[in-house]
């Protein structure tokens, strides 16, 4: 397994383990959360960022030009929005246009 893959598999398991603690059905709406900021620690450390087209796509881990969170697997909330709730970034909005290292492909 390589450290990159490594890397990944240790921040998801984070992540899905910080998701059990939180309650399904909570009364928080999408427009209550606030938007994440690109000098948030857990935003620094995925290396988001609210436009996709600043990241050099060779850099990423899955090398690909069309990557940004609308076609990510972990963004919720309705199509379409600009901010919307993201299952890496628990509690808090990112950009439709944005990125991260965490970029899983929709189904």
């Amino acid at each position: 397994m390589s450290k990159i893959a490594r890397r990944q598999f240790i921040q998801l398991s984070a992540v899905a383990a910080a998701g059990c603690f939180v309650r399904p059905g909570s009364d928080a709406q999408a427009q209550d959360l606030p938007k994440i900021t690109e000098d948030d620690p857990v935003a620094q450390a995925l290396k988001y960022t609210h436009d996709a087209s600043t990241v050099d796509p060779a850099s990423r881990p899955q090398p690909a030009a069309d990557q940004s969170c609308a076609n990510c697997a972990q963004l919720t909330g309705n199509e379409g929005d600009e901010w919307r709730p993201c299952q890496i970034f628990i509690g808090k909005l990112v950009n439709s246009n944005g990125w991260c290292s965490v970029w899983v492909p929709k189904a």
